[in-house]
């Protein structure tokens, strides 16, 4: 599981007919994560620009918004109330 902050929003009129509906957001890992790339997340809870968020991988993503058969590969699963000290 990777701790980021939302820094944008991807939009696509084109994809596996599986995502559509589905929001996606660019999430920032937090330095103390130490993953230096940006991700791609489909949204599964609402989150907003600006937010930090619980960005969940692989397999685990899949299952965690409930989407067993779509090519999803990270999904924000949560949103983090007060990140505290790891900002």
């Amino acid at each position: 599981m990777i701790i980021g902050k939302v820094t944008g929003s991807i939009v696509s009129t084109r994809k596996n007919p599986n995502l559509i509906g589905n929001k996606f957001l660019v999430v920032e890992p937090l330095k103390c994560m130490d993953c230096n790339s940006k991700i791609v997340a489909i949204d599964n809870v609402g989150a907003g620009i600006g937010e930090v968020v619980l960005v969940a991988c692989g397999s685990a993503a899949r299952i965690g918004c409930d989407m067993d058969n779509s090519p999803v590969d990270a999904a924000i699963v949560g949103i983090v109330d007060d990140p505290g000290e790891l900002e």
